[in-house]
């Protein structure tokens, strides 16, 4: 099994920063992609970012040249950097962990994401 940790998240104005980092743990078998999902109100959730074990990254158009996806194997944590944030990016905002070699997730808490207008 394995546990996710969010953290990061908070309130900032238009054009403001902030970093998330998700933190795995546990029994870890072998390569895993990480993500990072959101939800806002009266929304399906999306894809905001994901990055394999290889470090190959993908982005939700909307975040393209603003958020950028990393990741420290060694410590077994993604972090997703949001620059230029705007007011529609206010959502709660989900890690994610998918083995490579099978289909299996794993979801962290969750950390909320405000932006104000």
């Amino acid at each position: 099994q394995v546990q996710l940790v969010a953290s990061g998240g908070g309130l900032v104005q238009p054009g403001g920063s902030l970093r998330l980092s998700c933190v795995a743990s546990g029994s870890i078998f072998s390569t895993y992609a990480m993500g990072w999902y959101r939800q806002a109100p009266g929304k399906q959730r999306e894809l905001v970012a994901a990055i394999t074990s290889g470090g190959s990254t993908n982005y939700a158009d909307s975040v393209k040249g603003r958020f950028t996806i990393s990741r420290d194997n060694i410590k077994n944590t993604v972090y997703l950097q949001m620059n230029s944030l705007k007011p529609e990016d206010t959502a709660v905002y989900y890690c994610n962990l998918k083995y490579e070699l099978g289909s299996y997730d794993y979801w962290g808490q969750g950390t909320q994401v405000t932006v104000s207008s």
